[in-house]
């Protein structure tokens, strides 16, 4: 029997990325249900779909395995009481089907009993005895032992190991796996969610329980009024999903006029030299305090020292705002920066203290469905990566390709981050191309676009000096791709 499910379980439990199905919902390839997708059309689209593929029975695997110990324990499978409530809403479900197979196998049975008698009332009417046949193959059919689609034994595990959220009113999803709370699940889901502290005494990250249920997880001062309490209000931050599936109601950033500027005293956690003219810096901001940003966008940062100016430079922050406690930025030698000068000196170490004043810029993923094609030259890469990580959690883009252009002997500084997205990830390629002039490399890369890239309607995102922008924009429009999918940003 046929059994539906969203296309972000589906995608789940094929294995695919969720923009993957959602190009073959577009091209006609796969037909949703009131929105739904039937599992016996997705065994049609992808028949070679296997439990021990889907990655399912290994994580269950290493959950048993005590070597991993505490640590995967609790990173794969929610805490026992979330478990245990997941497990009763499941066999409440199973319960109410079997109550009413039962009141149908009763009326079945009375309504056989009732054309029997009838049979033998009037054994010269043939039409009553075939009514007794249909009756009696009917039953028959109906309590033989069928076997359980796959699909649907992968999907009732998942119920259990992880929790769908769906969002209200934007319709937004995402998934709650281990004990991770509701925030920063939305986070890793690419949501533009509001919040502040992220430990429960800021109260901005408060949303409304509209179907499901929720567990606490951590102790919060903000004090929820009993209005609030009685109308399903919870804190994200605090709370995760105690039911297969919640829906919450509440408000997302659109753009960056939504993200509000803020002022951090962030302390540097490491400083890694990537290449001989390149550092990564790695800063950390209070727990009670994090930046919330958009991937693409910058940060100014400041250096005080007594005795010393102070110096300020702006940044395109490199990670993911997933992760917005920890803030990576790739750095340059560079004699007219100030900072860097400081940086490469080594007057910036591990424990400074180190400003973090922004976000800013509007250089963020607009949305939509198209593939993505990314072009970055030299450290031109930094914002670039964050909108990468950024879309892979978002996983609606059928496909990612990169191309990278560097114009120094260390302009590839980071190539084994993108080896390493190459191997995991199906949808994602790269290119790396090397040319001093940066016209002549940016030439290069529109050729290597057009070979691969133009017949497809993709949404292109541009990053480094003006000369490299410029001439792949003007490549990019020659070869007829609209303005309104360029999307650019000069340091």
């Amino acid at each position: 029997m046929s059994h539906l499910v969203t296309i972000w379980r589906a995608a789940q439990l094929v294995g695919v990325a969720r923009g993957v199905l959602q190009q073959q919902v577009r091209d006609g390839a796969l037909l949703l249900n009131d929105g739904m997708v039937s599992t016996d059309v997705l065994l049609k689209l992808y028949p070679g779909a296997k439990l021990e593929e889907s990655g399912l029975l290994e994580r269950v695997a290493q959950i048993r395995d005590e070597a991993f110990g505490r640590r995967v324990r609790e990173r794969m499978l929610p805490s026992q009481e979330v478990l245990a409530q997941r497990l009763f809403v499941q066999s409440q479900e199973l319960a109410d089907v079997r109550r009413h197979l039962e009141r149908y196998h009763a009326l079945v049975i009375a309504l056989q009993k009732s054309v029997r008698e009838s049979v033998a009332t009037h054994p010269g009417d043939a039409g009553w005895r075939n009514l007794e046949q249909r009756v009696t193959q009917g039953l028959a059919q109906a309590l033989a032992t069928e076997s359980v689609g796959l699909l649907e034994v992968m999907d009732d595990m998942l119920k259990v190991m992880t929790a769908q959220v769906t969002v209200r009113p934007s319709g937004h999803e995402f998934s709650v796996e281990g004990r991770t709370n509701l925030l920063q699940s939305g986070l890793h889901a690419g949501l533009k969610l509001n919040y502040g502290c992220g430990n429960g005494s800021c109260g901005m990250c408060k949303v409304r329980v509209i179907s499901g249920e929720v567990a606490k997880i951590q102790q919060f001062d903000y004090p929820l009024s009993e209005t609030e309490k009685s109308q399903g209000y919870v804190l994200m931050c605090c709370h995760t999903a105690a039911s297969s599936e919640l829906t919450l109601e509440m408000l997302e950033a659109t753009g960056p006029k939504d993200i509000p500027a803020q002022h951090i005293t962030s302390r540097v956690r490491a400083v890694t030299t990537l290449a001989p003219d390149t550092v990564l810096l790695h800063l950390q901001t209070p727990r009670t305090h994090r930046l919330r940003f958009l991937a693409g966008q910058s940060v100014l940062l400041g250096w005080t020292m007594p005795g010393r100016p102070d110096v300020h430079t702006t940044y395109p922050v490199a990670s993911c705002p997933c992760d917005d406690r920890n803030l990576l930025f790739f750095i340059a030698r560079n004699e007219s920066d100030a900072l860097a000068c400081r940086l490469f000196a080594g007057d910036i170490k591990i424990g400074t203290d180190v400003t973090v004043l922004g976000p800013t810029g509007d250089f963020v993923l607009s949305g939509g469905h198209r593939p993505l094609v990314f072009a970055a030259c030299d450290e031109g890469f930094a914002p670039i990566k964050s909108l990468i990580e950024h879309a892979f959690s978002l996983d609606a883009a059928p496909s990612l390709s990169l191309f990278w252009l560097a114009t120094r002997d260390d302009g590839h500084f980071y190539s084994n981050q993108c080896r390493a997205w190459s191997q995991a990830l199906d949808q994602f390629e790269y290119e790396l191309v090397t040319h001093s002039e940066v016209a002549v490399g940016a030439h290069q890369i529109a050729l290597a676009m057009r070979a691969d890239l133009f017949d497809i309607d993709c949404d292109f995102y541009l990053a480094g000096p003006p000369e490299f922008i410029h001439t792949l924009s003007d490549e990019l429009r020659a070869a007829g791709v609209a303005a309104a999918q360029i999307f650019a940003q000069v340091p």
